[in-house]
């Protein structure tokens, strides 16, 4: 085994004199092909390396900065990219330099890709209608890197230092706890500064073909999750088939195949599946995001919410630990192999981080609504320690001031500022544009906790004891006290009407932006039956509606910015819960206006549809315009769809 240098990054495109500062990179023009915890990023023609997000990455580290392929005898001209469901994709060019002169193109290169958990492969098959043989030499670049996921995220991704074993048709890579290896059955394979190359001399007969092929293992030993072996429950053609709309059913297609995709498991309890959250920088487990996204997709597989269940109530909180904002019956929020630092926002989050103040009651709607939908009463049962955790800590911490209404504030200091779904920095604004001061008690997270507190109370009551029966009344008063003083608190007037309060801020002033926040109140039973008709019309008007979804913010306020993060964009899976409120709270029609512009936003997103996009309004732009950095495929945007298939049935 021999120590060397570690491969070059790849040689940055000339940059303006004002474009010095590390940014995150864009994401919205580069393609991927994923199973998690495996994604490859690339150009449209399958290179690596022209874009910061660029490369093949597993778990939380990006073993593999560039890869090229090239030809001695020929440039290799693109002409097609066909992808086959998330994890397979082909690669189509033309070989003019080995060709005849004639015009039509007689030499092909197709290039298979295939992802699945720790391998990339690609089989080439450089295909001739040339009536003699034709002789060339195809070649393989690729450049280890291993840097860490959040330094390629915040711009400064950097190689780290590696050993390099070569033998007979492969190439092996360490840098610690990662490593690869390339296996190029029949090729020349050497490494170098430079990276790693292995090298095919090859002849295409006359009117034939000629095939070879390449495969990386990449290797994590630190990963935390691990790629779901089972096949997904769901029959993706036969749900796709049942939309009215052939725009849902293509939305169905590629969403379905994308959640698929993402399903991860912990390695210790290999059978109970959750949805990652999202590629490229989300490929793990996030309490909000895959309660969610199984609660939008209950329709679709009960097995993977009851999963979901039962992975986070493994990991509730048990102690008081202000390093972890770990809290007793707190449901995690976000699980690394190692802790997550965030270059120039001063945020370094641990491993295992509890910082979410909407992942605990969500668990327990999503516990109530698997029950209904079929969850056997055994697996309810085993559930009853985590529920009685969950609304203890709704009762005893979720509460940091005592008012009565659950809060958030980072006693971290290095924690997130904001710890709802909207969750950067500059996410809760008054009307005027500056933040609100914590403790905050954003007003969705009021609504979940009524819903999960009579939720709680009808489980209490089905499946405990003599104790819990006494709870199970404690927690029907509770909430009708909630309900309560939240319409006193919430509700108020601006020159955009009336409608609830984002939240309430460290004085207990409601703060007065309209947001999309107040269209998760709906169904959750906090408003009576004319509020939620009050907000479902709010949110369809021309201050909320951008036309391709309900925007953040509205554009009455002075924070909007149509690619603000959480400030004036439209997030498709806001906009879904929104539509999921609508049909519990009996206001379909409202419901399937939204839908229609969901589908005309997917169907401007060639059907999968990011994480994100702008809020501008559809007069503006005949094709919903993207948020730059939005990440794809995510499972709550994903799982948006399932819930549009709900609207229209």
């Amino acid at each position: 085994m021999t120590t060397a240098p570690a491969a070059s990054p790849a040689a940055p495109l000339a940059a303006a004199p004002h474009d010095t500062a590390p940014l995150q990179p864009l994401l919205s023009d580069a393609l991927i092909v994923l199973r998690a915890p495996t994604q490859a990023w690339s150009d449209r023609d399958g290179t690596v390396g022209t874009a910061a997000v660029h490369g093949i990455y597993h778990g939380d580290v990006r073993h593999v900065r560039t890869l090229t392929v090239s030809c001695d005898q020929s440039k290799i001209e693109a002409i097609s990219t066909a992808p086959d469901g998330p994890s397979r994709i082909v690669f189509g060019a033309i070989l003019r330099g080995l060709d005849d002169t004639t015009p039509d193109p007689k030499v092909r290169l197709l290039r298979e890709r295939t992802v699945a958990d720790g391998h990339v492969s690609e089989t080439w098959t450089v295909r001739s209608r040339v009536d003699a043989p034709i002789r060339t030499t195809l070649r393989l670049r690729l450049q280890p890197e291993f840097a860490l996921l959040h330094e390629v995220k915040s711009g400064h991704a950097h190689a780290r230092d590696v050993e390099v074993e070569t033998g007979d048709g492969f190439v092996r890579i360490s840098a610690g706890p990662q490593g690869l290896e390339l296996q190029s059955p029949g090729a020349q394979a050497a490494s170098g500064p430079e990276g790693v190359e292995a090298s095919w001399d090859i002849e295409v007969p006359p009117l034939g073909e000629t095939v070879v092929s390449w495969s990386l293992t990449l290797r994590d030993d630190t990963l935390v999750v691990g790629g779901a072996d089972a096949p997904a429950r769901w029959d993706a053609a036969a749900v796709a088939a049942r939309a009215t709309d052939p725009r849902l059913a293509r939305w169905l297609a590629t969403a379905l195949g994308d959640l698929d995709a993402l399903r991860l498991v912990l390695p210790d309890d290999p059978e109970d599946e959750f949805f990652a959250a999202g590629a490229p920088w989300f490929f793990t487990l996030f309490g909000r995001d895959s309660l969610w996204a199984a609660r939008l997709a209950l329709p679709l597989d009960g097995d993977i919410a009851a999963s979901t269940l039962r992975v986070l109530a493994r990991l509730q909180g048990t102690v008081d630990d202000p390093e972890t904002a770990q809290e007793p019956g707190k449901i995690l929020h976000e699980l690394r192999s190692s802790a997550l630092e965030i270059p120039g926002e001063g945020i370094s989050l641990p491993p295992r981080y509890y910082g979410s103040v909407d992942s605990t009651p969500l668990w327990i709607c999503l516990l109530a609504d698997a029950h209904r939908a079929g969850l056997p009463a055994d697996e309810v049962r085993a559930l009853l320690p985590a529920l009685r955790a969950a609304l203890g800590w709704i009762r005893e911490s979720g509460d940091s001031d005592g008012d009565g209404f659950l809060d958030y504030i980072d006693r971290l200091g290095t924690g997130l500022a904001n710890q709802g779904w909207k969750d950067s920095g500059d996410s809760i604004q008054w009307r005027d544009g500056t933040l609100a001061d914590g403790p905050i008690a954003l007003c969705e997270v009021q609504g979940y906790a009524y819903e999960a507190a009579l939720a709680g109370a009808d489980l209490l009551d089905a499946f405990g004891d003599d104790r819990d029966a006494a709870d199970a009344t404690f927690w029907r008063e509770w909430a009708a006290d909630l309900k309560a003083r939240f319409a006193d608190a919430y509700w108020i007037e601006t020159p955009e009407g009336r409608y609830p309060a984002v939240a309430l801020d460290r004085e207990k002033r409601p703060v007065d932006t309209l947001t999309s926040n107040i269209g998760h109140l709906l169904g959750t039973g906090i408003l009576d039956a004319a509020d939620e008709a009050h907000v479902a019309a709010l949110l369809r008007g021309e201050s909320m509606s951008s036309g391709y979804g309900i925007r953040t913010m509205s554009t009455g306020a002075a924070g909007y910015w149509p690619l603000s993060y959480h400030g004036g964009s439209v997030w498709v899976h806001d906009t879904a819960i929104a539509v999921h409120g609508m049909l519990r709270a009996g206001l379909t029609e409202d419901a399937r206006a939204v839908v229609a512009e969901l589908l005309d936003a997917a169907e401007g997103f060639a059907y999968r549809v990011p994480e994100l996009h702008s809020g501008d309004p559809r007069a503006a732009s005949s094709v919903p315009t993207p948020y730059p950095a939005a990440c794809r495929p995510q499972a709550w945007s994903a799982a948006a769809a399932v819930v549009c298939l709900t609207a229209q049935s």
